[in-house]
């Protein structure tokens, strides 16, 4: 497995896993972290959100009944205050709410540290200085190796960017959600890396794409019409699989690692193996650049600098 390193020096797989649709299961949460770890896949990407807290411990768990936690690197996020009790989840970047956070996330994984700490979210409107304080604290303190954030608002990307020593970004990116490459010289720029959730948009870039777009996006999604999207993956797919289509479209790019979701290792499996046959193709440039004018070049719209 290729490794890229941050500026900080943090080693990402290229290829990382995403844990937010992990079983609450903790056996068959485990056959799933076990594939990614014999498969070379040693970034895991969880959140304090997800199954408020659960799927932390779950992870925490794993590495810890088999001795692995120096062999993976951790992301978590921070920034959303929920209630145990209901659905309500408010946003809170302060330092108080930072710190309480790193301190439960650290005992749910079962670790003394986290590799990259991330905010989940942030508005220009928060306080930015002091999110930002507080992080570079934490890293001071070791409890966290690197920080970034989560975001695809492009005045706070620009924001942390120009004010704060992120090591990474992470946005939603893939032929469809095409919207970072406005972004990319700027990141670029700083020696950020990115982190790219969603690469294959929740099914529609894999080859269960007819029924994905039948079953989740008969509105249409981010602007574009069930009809245009429906043409773009049909000539796409005469091309080559669009899973393998959408992993080297990212390639391209300042990508320390394509985040990819996995609910069971079946669906996992087949996506390193889409993956590994990437690396092992010979698909240039050009016919990635050829693929990528069949989707609409979309622009952020809100949240603009």
């Amino acid at each position: 497995m290729k490794i890229n390193y941050t500026k900080s020096g943090i080693p990402l797989s290229a290829f990382g896993l995403g844990a937010m649709n992990l079983p609450t299961y903790q056996e068959q949460a485990n056959e799933i972290l076990k594939a990614a770890i014999d498969n070379q896949i040693t970034y895991i990407d969880t959140a304090d959100l997800y199954q408020k807290g659960k799927n932390e411990a779950i992870i925490g768990k794993f590495l810890k009944e088999n001795k692995l936690r120096q062999d993976v690197i951790i992301g978590s996020k921070v920034g959303n205050a929920f209630n145990m009790n209901n659905d309500e989840v408010t946003w809170d970047p302060s330092a108080k709410h930072i710190k309480e956070g790193i301190i439960n996330s650290l005992k749910r994984l079962n670790t003394d540290y986290i590799d990259l700490y991330m905010l989940h979210g942030g508005t220009i409107e928060d306080n930015k200085e002091e999110v930002i304080h507080t992080f570079e604290s934490l890293k001071k303190e070791g409890l966290i190796r690197a920080y970034g954030i989560s975001s695809i608002r492009p005045n706070v990307i620009d924001y942390y960017l120009k004010h704060s020593n992120i090591d990474t970004i992470m946005m939603q990116f893939n032929l469809i959600d095409n919207r970072p490459e406005r972004l990319i010289d700027s990141i670029e720029s700083k020696d950020v890396k990115i982190l790219a959730r969603g690469p294959l948009m929740k099914g529609l870039l894999t080859d269960k794409y007819e029924s994905i777009l039948d079953r989740k996006f008969q509105e249409g999604t981010l602007d574009l019409s069930y009809e245009s999207i429906k043409h773009a993956l049909e000539t796409a797919n005469k091309s080559g699989n669009l899973s393998e289509l959408s992993y080297g479209y990212l390639m391209q790019f300042p990508v320390a690692s394509i985040v990819n979701g996995a609910s069971s290792k079946a669906q996992l499996l087949s996506n390193i193996r889409h993956f590994e046959n990437v690396m092992k193709s010979e698909t240039n440039n050009r016919t990635i650049n050829d693929i990528r004018k069949l989707f609409s070049n979309l622009e952020y719209k809100d949240h603009l600098v």
